[in-house]
């Protein structure tokens, strides 16, 4: 791998590496987890996403030899494990990394491109240089109106409904549930927010909180087809009081504004669901100086 010195990671994709020629970190994805296309498709989106806000830059890609899979450099982000830094996050914390997350959605979802695996994993923070970088492109996808896209995508727990519901016409408004969950995961120290060990467990357990009722109207209204094991399957929840998950280890970060974010983001009806810039413009960063940087 010419001018690299090849490293280790926490995690079996991702290792860390320092270039010869001026020996500044960087990071390395081997792509060897995704077919030609996928990958093709992954470097052509993050050239175009390039100098976005937040957004993990594309340094470099390198292969073995002519014909070897590709490994794509990044940036360089002194990352700390969330699990480790979420519940150490104060009110100003919260505030201050999400609005950084949703700088980087608006900069691609204003490009027409979904993220689609919008996750705690994909999102790299550098806390000492308060630094957030939006990482995992390999399943975005290039947004056209009244498309249809693959529910296969994105990975672990958190998924919208309409991916559970094989619900194929979605749109950006996908990373924005993501978003929501993350957002849900920081301030009432949850994580994960929710937990299913499958797609109707998961399903279940939105219902727990969002309510049933939601459930079926989104199921109606969008004409999708269920089996007698899915929808019907799940038991009668009415929806719950976002207060109700405040305590004392999570009522200094849980305010009004913030709980109010959290329910304008989570809704079943994706087309509900607060886009990037109306989230910007939410009461619940009318705090921050004017002297930061503008969104684009």
């Amino acid at each position: 791998m010419s001018g690299l010195i090849k490293g280790s990671g926490k995690y079996a994709d991702i290792f860390k590496a320092v270039r010869v020629r001026d020996r500044e970190k960087c990071i390395i994805r081997p792509a060897k987890e995704v077919g030609r296309p996928g990958i093709e498709q992954e470097i052509k989106i993050l050239r175009f996403l390039k100098g976005g806000p937040n957004i993990l830059d594309l340094e470099d890609i390198v292969r073995e030899n002519q014909a070897g899979t590709p490994s794509l450099v990044f940036e360089y982000v002194e990352n700390i494990d969330f699990r480790c830094l979420y519940p150490t996050f104060g009110e100003e914390d919260a505030r201050y990394y999400m609005k950084e997350l949703l700088e980087a959605l608006q900069f691609c979802h204003g490009s027409s491109i979904m993220h689609r695996n919008v996750r705690p994993h994909n999102i790299m923070f550098d806390h000492s240089r308060r630094k957030l970088r939006l990482f995992g492109w390999e399943y975005a996808e290039v947004y056209v109106a009244n498309s249809r896209y693959s529910v296969r995508v994105g990975q672990g727990v958190i998924k919208a409904p309409e991916l559970l519901l094989q619900h194929e016409e979605y749109d950006c408004s996908l990373d924005m549930w993501n978003a929501g969950v993350v957002f849900a995961s920081i301030i009432f120290r949850k994580e994960p927010f929710f937990h299913g060990a499958s797609n109707f467990h998961l399903l279940q357990t939105i219902a727990r909180v969002l309510g049933t009722k939601g459930l079926l109207n989104y199921v109606e209204k969008y004409d999708i087809e269920t089996t007698p094991n899915d929808v019907d399957a799940i038991p009668y929840f009415q929806k719950r009081d976002w207060r109700s998950f405040i305590d004392e280890r999570n009522e200094k970060s849980s305010s009004n504004e913030a709980v109010d974010l959290v329910d304008k983001l989570l809704q079943w009806d994706h087309k509900q669901r607060l886009t990037a810039t109306e989230a910007l413009n939410h009461p619940y960063f009318r705090w921050q100086s004017t002297k930061e940087s503008p969104c684009l």
